[in-house]
């Protein structure tokens, strides 16, 4: 996992781009304010706090639901493997590809495997991966990464997609997008009937039946799970449903939180291997259980409700920060506010200490969310941490001055007298720096980063309270006269 050290300068970077900033207005300017308008207007208004409950009381008893899970996956003839680290799923998989003389791989859009880092380790063991959605194929040509969790090349625009085509498919150059979509279909058709195994993610898994859903609006998950004689999928261990009912109304959520439809145009159920009574699908199904850090979210109950997240994207498409920085800056496979979450918990709250800082507290993301998982709180729990250290979670307090600032803001502001004598310095001060459009242009040190971007205004003449005794003095002269 990439070190965040770069995310101010991966922000400034989508930030500058023009086809980014296009395509995060119109996707939030639809899908944002779609999924609020229709959280409002739900006929079953109690459905989302019906799904968190459950998803709750799944977590509760998540050993108890991977259990069924396992259980009935193996008598439908599939094989379960329980993953503690990423290495251990990477290990597991490069196995059964070895032991399946596997040659190429395709892929279904899968966060997961981006998380455990599965495909430069089946590269450098000299196997082919193919992704087969339009989107993460289009960034996978170029050599990039996702940029949206249901619009992967969305910081790109159809000129870049036709030279990119061009170059990588011998095409002819067309910006149209029906012929690019045809081009991709073509290389990728034939990928699809010679691959040897398919590797998917997980949307929700259904302890009570056993089986794996995945949804898609191409037809490439049904492709990549069917065709080949493998198919391996990777599932954090918090993405399932304990029974139907629930299954039901998390896949109806999730398909209106991600793109505001009531189910999506395809929806497969996987989770064992082909029969005389059903003849599609693999001869060998492995599903890969995956902890690589989630038990240490559950055991705290500050953060196990994080777990809720069925990866819809919603909050991604109302969030002010994602909204101009693009996923770029989150160095993550996980971007956004549930990114700024997850990331520090996963792979070190230091090493990622710039995703939380990043986020404004808003609370969009949670008026958004399906599950109403309230992200802004855990935003904040994690920058405490940052701020005074936890040994829990291998916190050390991420900037000393800061917590030195902010201990003389507290003194200061808990006494009258500092804090009119601070006031009048800072007056006095901005005052000398203010320019000739009545703003202050620049400040030292720690300021200097607010001012490099924008201009500060100067203290006020007068405060509120200053006016306010000065009006209050001369209605009572007024009244005694």
């Amino acid at each position: 996992m990439k070190k965040s050290q770069s995310y101010s300068r991966k922000a400034e970077a989508g930030i500058a781009n023009e086809t980014l900033q296009s395509g995060l207005k119109m996707i939030q300017g639809r899908f944002g304010k779609g999924a609020m308008e229709y959280w409002d207007n739900m006929v079953d208004a109690d459905q989302r706090k019906r799904a968190k409950s459950r998803r709750m009381q799944t977590l509760e008893h998540l050993d108890i639901v991977l259990t069924e899970l396992s259980e009935n996956i193996r008598k439908r003839g599939g094989n379960v493997y329980f993953a503690a680290t990423a290495e251990d799923a990477v290990r597991y998989t490069l196995e059964v590809a070895r032991e399946n003389k596997v040659k190429r791989i395709v892929k279904g859009k899968s966060m997961t495997t981006v998380e455990v880092g599965i495909d430069p380790a089946l590269e450098k063991a000299g196997i082919e991966v193919v992704e087969t959605d339009l989107g993460e194929y289009i960034v996978q040509l170029a050599e990039d990464t996702p940029s949206h969790i249901i619009a992967p090349c969305i910081h790109m625009d159809r000129k870049q997609i036709g030279e990119l085509f061009t170059d990588k498919l011998g095409i002819d150059y067309t910006e149209n997008p029906p012929e690019l979509t045809q081009a991709a279909r073509t290389a990728l058709r034939e990928k699809l009937l010679t691959a040897d195994m398919g590797l998917t993610g997980c949307n929700i898994a259904c302890a009570e039946t056993g089986h794996v859903s995945l949804v898609s609006n191409e037809g490439n998950i049904r492709m990549a799970t069917t065709m080949p004689r493998v198919h391996v999928a990777f599932m954090g261990m918090e993405r399932v449903a304990a029974n139907l009912q629930e299954h039901q109304d998390l896949l109806q959520l999730l398909t209106r939180g991600a793109a505001l439809q009531k189910i999506s145009t395809y929806v497969s159920f996987t989770g064992g291997v082909s029969d005389d009574d059903n003849p599609d699908g693999p001869e060998h199904f492995h599903l890969v259980i995956i902890d690589n850090g989630r038990s240490k979210i559950l055991a705290d109950p500050e953060f196990r409700e994080v777990l809720a997240c069925i990866r819809c994207g919603a909050c991604l498409n109302i969030c002010p920060v994602y909204g101009k920085i693009g996923g770029h800056a989150y160095s993550s496979a996980y971007c956004g506010p549930i990114g700024a979450v997850v990331t520090p918990l996963l792979h070190g709250i230091n090493k990622h200490a710039d995703l939380c800082k990043g986020e404004t507290l808003c609370g969009a993301c949670k008026d958004v969310c399906p599950v109403e998982n309230d992200l802004p709180k855990m935003l904040s729990t994690l920058r405490y941490k940052l701020a005074y250290g936890d040994e829990k979670w291998q916190v050390t307090p991420k900037s000393r001055m800061e917590r030195i600032g902010f201990r003389l803001w507290k003194t200061t502001i808990k006494n009258r007298t500092l804090y009119n004598i601070s006031l009048k310095i800072a007056r006095w001060y901005t005052k000398r720096k203010t320019g000739s459009n009545g703003m202050v242009s620049s400040m030292p040190f720690l300021g200097g980063k607010w001012t490099r971007g924008r201009d500060l205004p100067p203290i006020a003449a007068e405060t509120f309270s200053e006016r306010w005794k000065k009006t209050h003095k001369k209605s009572r002269s007024g009244s005694q006269t």
